[in-house]
């Protein structure tokens, strides 16, 4: 039992033009750049800042972005690296399985699975919830949620994740339209949201930029469950704000970043894909930088961080009211709803991605990995996709696990980076258009400061995903490991060679 073994680059080319298992090849530069600002500038954009401020970083949270986005800048080129060079469906779990081997692949595509369907069921459900606060704003009472059979449910969820099932089922393309126009109004809602917020600016805000390190003041368990992991292994008490808070603070915010390796998973749908991933990648990742230290810095300019403490869920209209400006929460609110609406769309289509590679190559039902033959997209995997989302979103508290998705993000982001290490070792014969600067200088630090900031997420976070590797462990060695495609021909080689007499080392050499 080799569970090691590697899928050959040549092979996962070739299995991506499988006649009923392909995809068609119609997005452009500018559809992956803005597929990148449409799955990163969501809601997070009006809510992610505001707590990082208010609980870990203080007016610094502007360097906490700055940390996330290097940190995404550099796994991001590791993903183009191999984007360029294995230009298919898959993504993380692709480049793992042709470097570093299938149970580690598997793992690998696990967490895609965890980070994709945790997003999606976790943002669909604050659609609706935004959904009935911007028809509130209006003088309209819609609950944004209903009694039903002795649960809650969030009806919101079901709507708009079945209206994007639809899009994606009828084409990539056409959906890639419809997520272009949303995305461009709600640049310009933050942009917007960016020049008022500079007006009501007060530079003594800024002051202390780094605020001092201050205990907690709790040693419960439920305080140490919510300390970073990395203070739980060093022994450090509970605490919040200073240099580690600027690092728990990037690790929080992080979650504004994930997407760009969603974009990565388009590969096998883009025309060009050895100039048009790099370019349309980093692109977005540009301009989804510059609107986030934009919109932080406005923010804790606004009003001073320890107001931002006193509320429970603050966010940008936190600070608006704080200088007065309540029509802004209007605008804020539309905003946030218009924000989710595209982040959905890129993150069902990521999923559905994932899982069609898993299962072309045996390690989920092959049965999944059919495309229809109209309009080439995975329109059955996409359904179940969006129904199960839509189920876990609209009776669940996924919001519970949020930070789940952070943890199962940077996990791939850390494979990625060393995979691009041992992929220029066993395949220099590769000549990818796009290569990582400086040798493996920066694949290295992209890996290292990934893995650091896994550590400063909660200690409940890491438990939360201890359980979902061991699931899926379980799973691998139930049933991929066994109706792996690379399993069947290994021991159909075997088979051969068995059965011919005086061969008996051969299977040994090969």
């Amino acid at each position: 039992m080799n569970i090691f073994r590697t899928k050959p680059v040549e092979q996962s080319i070739a299995d991506a033009d499988e006649p009923g298992r392909k995809l068609k090849r119609s997005l452009s530069t500018w559809d992956l750049m803005i597929m990148g600002v449409a799955v990163a500038v969501g809601a997070g954009i009006f809510s992610v800042g505001a707590k990082a401020a208010a609980n870990f970083a203080g007016p610094a949270v502007t360097i906490s972005f700055v940390v996330a986005a290097i940190t995404c800048a550099l796994a991001i080129m590791c993903y183009a690296e191999f984007a360029t060079a294995i230009p298919v469906a898959g993504s993380a779990y692709v480049f793992t399985y042709a470097t570093m081997g299938e149970v580690l692949a598997w793992i690998i595509g696990w967490n895609l699975i965890l980070e994709l369907f945790t997003a999606a069921a976790v943002i669909a459900k604050y659609w609706g919830i935004y959904l009935s606060t911007v028809f509130g704003l209006m003088g309209v009472e819609l609950p944004p949620s209903i009694p039903l059979g002795g649960v809650e449910l969030y009806w919101g969820a079901f709507l708009i994740v079945a209206i994007f099932t639809v899009l994606l089922v009828l084409g990539t393309k056409l959906s890639a339209r419809v997520g272009n126009i949303f995305t461009l109004i709600k640049i310009g809602v933050v942009l917007f949201v960016i020049v008022v917020g500079f007006t009501y600016v007060k530079f003594s805000n800024y002051t202390p930029f780094v605020p001092a390190s201050e205990p907690t003041g709790g040693s419960g368990v439920a305080d140490v469950m919510k300390q970073s992991f990395f203070g739980f292994l060093t022994g450090a008490a509970p605490a919040q704000y200073g240099t580690l808070g600027v690092f728990a603070g990037a690790a929080l915010v992080f979650f504004a970043f994930i997407g760009f390796d969603v974009v990565a998973t388009s590969a096998e749908e883009v025309k060009n894909p050895q100039k048009t991933l790099p370019r349309g990648i980093f692109g977005g990742l540009a301009l989804v930088t510059l609107l986030y230290i934009l919109v932080s810095l406005a923010l804790t300019g606004m009003v001073s961080y320890t107001q931002l403490a006193e509320v429970k869920n603050p966010t940008l209209t936190t600070a608006f009211e704080a200088v007065g400006n309540t029509d802004a929460a209007k605008v804020i609110a539309f905003g946030s709803l218009i924000g989710l609406t595209t982040v959905i769309m890129v993150l069902l289509m990521g999923l559905a991605r994932v899982v069609l590679a898993m299962s072309r190559d045996g390690l989920l039902p092959r049965a999944l990995s059919k495309t229809s033959d109209k309009h080439a997209t995975p329109a059955r995997l996409q359904i179940i996709c969006g129904a199960a989302v839509a189920v876990v979103a609209g009776v669940t508290k996924v919001d519970l696990l949020e930070e789940m998705i952070n943890i199962g993000t940077l996990s791939a982001f850390v494979m990625v980076s060393l995979g691009i290490l041992v992929l220029r070792k066993k395949r220099p014969d590769l000549k990818p258009s796009f290569r990582v600067p400086f040798g493996k200088v920066l694949p290295w630090v992209s890996a290292i400061l990934c893995l650091y900031l896994m550590t400063n997420l909660a200690v409940e976070t890491w438990l939360f995903f201890a359980i979902w590797l061991v699931v899926g462990i379980i799973i691998y060695f139930s049933y991929g490991q066994r109706h792996s495609r690379l399993n069947e021909k290994f021991a159909a080689a075997k088979a051969s060679i068995d059965n011919k007499p005086g061969d008996e080392d051969t299977f040994t050499k090969v």
